[in-house]
């Protein structure tokens, strides 16, 4: 089986420019292909990870990645998906982020001799003179068309800027100076990319008279089209200080019964064969897959010896144990507790397990937090200090399937 059909089979192909040419060439040739990251916060999440997991496919297959991060065009922002205009950031803030973007992705693309190219794309954008840019590229788009994209027209009753307006421009150039510089031929990126990215094919065709092309891969969504990767404290990032790698571990083991298989074609390396072997198993036997899947990811970022504790901690926690040393844990302040006890609502809020002490109560009142084995009904109900002395902590059980340790 080719690339191209590996990709496809696994269900990640959106949309292509040209089948056949790109086909040819990721079945057959030996491609420089790029990826666009705007370094919009200081960690790469789950979405970002379909891009480096065919980075890699496409890596491990002889084609050399090259990972355009936006200096440049982070200072403008993508208006694509968004109902409103992006937070301005500072280049000190964008450079940093950078960095940090860098070092994870290093975990999954080999960089040593040449075989992929990190390039911040603020190199060419950032000190472009504003005339001569404008006689040299905007001769070669129309208004009318750019405003036919699909990210600028859903934002016309909302509002788009002219600053957002100008980022198709920027990101064809892109396109343009990577094909100029190192005869890239292929821009790879998530379907909701696909107007900047025939932006880009066109601008190469237009100026050079050569062919390029475009490729999107479908977004990660559960079977009812919603984006997947959101959790109650945010977006689910690759980063363990801001996503614990239990968290992530435990977001995976509980994704829906219609949702698992997908992820583990998009999400993991697993052979295909294999994954059409828990495509099979149904009702509680899922759980097998679920099982799978989530070690099976969490050991691509964050390492086997993590993935290995996790799926630990949940064995120990589902078995009835209900402690572990590897579970999400806070230690109770000592100003939190009066007479010897603390409230139940403040452990919750403490730890993150509930945003407000409003939310707690609605929480306790649905009969969704247990503590220690018990079910809590009263919104005054207290736990004293000495439980939280013993080895294993207090445990909260938050609806089905959140955990979490106490200590002092």
């Amino acid at each position: 089986m080719g690339l191209y059909e590996e990709l496809k089979n696994r269900g990640m192909i959106a949309q292509v420019t040209d089948e056949d040419a790109v086909r040819e060439l990721l079945n057959n040739g030996k491609a420089t292909f790029y990826i666009g990251f705007d370094p919009t916060a200081d960690s790469l999440h789950i979405g970002h990870f379909i891009q480096l997991k065919v980075m890699a496919h496409m890596q491990r297959a002889g084609h050399r990645p090259i990972a355009v991060f936006g200096g440049g065009t982070a200072r403008v922002g993508d208006p694509s998906g968004k109902n409103s205009m992006r937070r301005m950031m500072s280049r000190e803030e964008i450079e940093g982020n950078i960095e940090k973007f860098k070092k994870q992705m290093s975990r999954f693309i080999d960089t040593t001799d040449g075989k992929a190219i990190f390039v911040n794309n603020g190199d060419w954008l950032n000190d472009l003179n504003y005339i001569d840019f404008l006689r040299e590229i905007g001769p070669h788009f129309t208004v009318n068309r750019m405003l036919a994209a699909e990210c600028y027209k859903s934002r016309m009753e909302t509002g788009l800027t002219f600053l957002e307006f100008n980022y198709m421009i920027m990101q064809s150039y892109d396109f343009y100076r990577l094909y100029s510089d190192y005869n890239c031929r292929l821009e790879l990126g998530g379907d909701d990319q696909w107007s900047n990215i025939i932006g880009g094919v066109e601008l190469v065709r237009r100026k050079e008279g050569k062919d390029v092309y475009g490729l999107t891969f479908k977004l990660l969504l559960t079977h009812e089209g919603k984006k997947m990767g959101k959790t109650e404290k945010g977006a689910l990032w690759l980063d363990p200080e801001k996503t614990t790698p239990y968290d992530f571990y435990q977001y995976f083991r509980n994704v829906d019964d219609a949702d698992v298989i997908n992820c583990m074609k998009m999400l993991t390396f697993m052979d295909l064969d294999e994954i059409s072997n828990y495509e099979k198993l149904e009702g509680a036997e899922l759980n097998r897959a679920k099982e799978k899947l989530a070690y099976e990811v969490t050991a691509l970022i964050h390492g086997a010896e993590e993935a290995q504790k996790c799926e630990e901690a949940a064995k120990s926690v589902f078995g009835g144990g209900g402690s572990s040393e590897n579970m999400p844990s806070t230690a109770i302040p000592d100003d939190l507790f009066t007479d010897g006890s603390v409230s139940v609502i403040d452990m919750l809020t403490v730890s993150g397990l509930a945003p407000s002490k409003g939310e707690a109560r609605r929480l306790i009142q649905q009969g969704g937090i247990v503590v220690g084995g018990e079910k809590i009904s009263a919104i005054d109900k207290t736990v004293e200090r000495s439980l939280f002395e013993s080895p294993d902590g207090v445990i909260v059980k938050k609806g089905k399937k959140t955990y979490h340790k106490f200590t002092v």
